[in-house]
């Protein structure tokens, strides 16, 4: 890159930081600049963004990509899409700088490769990647006309809790999402990227914590032996995973405690004590998440002729007169006038009903 376009580059980039979010750092799109920029603003904004790489692309004047970066108190997490790249971090830039991270990557779309501690793996959509900044990596990842889409969490290896020998083994090693730990890291990290614009940073310190600990126990996950895990680590992910087995069966009247407990091979006092340590009941919790969905369906336009009750019954909701209670309870409305405001109707003059 030549100073010129290098100066240019800084100066695009510099438009696209956004301070309004005290948790984002990063918000970048190549849509906000000339073609001529779009490449070299690219690679010197994810040199400085990410661990510093070479970066190559074969047809710069129609490179394509976006990226988010937050700052979770700790560890750095981006949501990224580009189109095809080739990335290089050879001994020599090692030597220059060393921030001694690993990278979890989570590919949702697109395919790619990497080459790092004698492995040279395939990697596509639905798997994990981990990546360290120690050790020299070469690999590609996205298309001319399939760009690829990822999620990327960049945290200091002596922060995640096991041996880096044990880690190490998983460079460069992709894993396959599946049930279990890995499915509920998957849908956090999906979730977080959904949400993360929202989050202050009192959030992001607690949400980074959590993050940890579930890639620690999926990494545990993947030696299988969880005692390499710290209580808290256990306890967080035990926590994460009962919580992903609920929101995936809120719409089942019959979810209870016993079930819940069941399903993670403890008991039901175990479950309850969980529960206790975050301030809330087992109950009251899938209420709460029940009552989430329904305030949003509801507001959903798409779902304006489909009866309250139904949407209700969707989300475990039985009875109509508890659920109008129960809603009215936690968002100060019934149902119906919630439907009505998110639609820009007035509230209705009827009685308390759906």
């Amino acid at each position: 890159m030549t100073e010129t376009a290098r100066g240019e580059a800084t100066i695009s980039c510099a438009t696209t930081i956004r301070r309004g979010h005290m948790t984002k750092i990063l918000d970048w799109h190549s849509k906000d600049l000339a073609v001529r920029d779009r490449f070299a603003s690219w690679y010197d904004t994810m040199s400085r963004a990410h661990v510093h790489a070479w970066l190559t692309t074969k047809h710069p004047a129609s490179f394509d990509a976006s990226a988010r970066v937050f700052d979770l108190g700790g560890l750095q997490f981006s949501v990224m899409s580009h189109h095809r790249l080739e990335v290089s971090r050879p001994a020599k830039l090692v030597r220059q700088s060393d921030p001694e991270v690993f990278q979890l990557h989570l590919l949702l779309g697109g395919a790619g490769g990497i080459t790092q501690g004698g492995r040279d793996a395939g990697l596509h959509a639905g798997q994990f990647l981990i990546i360290d900044s120690s050790r020299p990596y070469q690999g590609w990842r996205g298309t001319e006309d399939d760009p690829a889409e990822a999620l990327l969490v960049q945290f200091p290896r002596a922060a995640l809790g096991l041996r880096s020998d044990m880690v190490g083994r998983l460079v460069a090693a992709p894993f396959t999402v599946r049930h279990g730990i890995t499915a509920v890291l998957a849908g956090h990290l999906k979730h977080l990227a959904e949400n993360a614009d929202g989050l202050t940073a009192r959030d992001a310190q607690a949400v980074g914590a959590v993050t940890l600990d579930l890639i620690a126990a999926a990494c545990a996950d993947r030696f299988e032996d969880t005692t390499v895990l710290s209580p808290e680590s256990r306890r967080q992910a035990l926590l994460s995973s009962v919580h992903d087995f609920i929101r995936r069966r809120l719409g089942d009247p019959d979810l209870t405690p016993e079930t819940i407990a069941a399903a993670h091979q403890i008991s039901v006092r175990q479950l309850y004590k969980i529960f206790q340590e975050q301030g809330v009941t087992v109950a009251a919790w899938i209420r709460r998440c029940r009552l989430e969905r329904c305030h949003r369906d509801l507001a959903d336009p798409r779902l304006r002729s489909r009866p309250i009750q139904s949407i209700a019954a969707r989300w475990g909701f039985t009875d109509a007169g508890t659920f109008s209670r129960a809603f009215r309870a936690a968002y100060g409305m019934s149902p119906r006038d919630h439907r009505n405001l998110a639609a820009g109707d007035r509230p209705s003059s009827r009685p308390d009903h759906l």
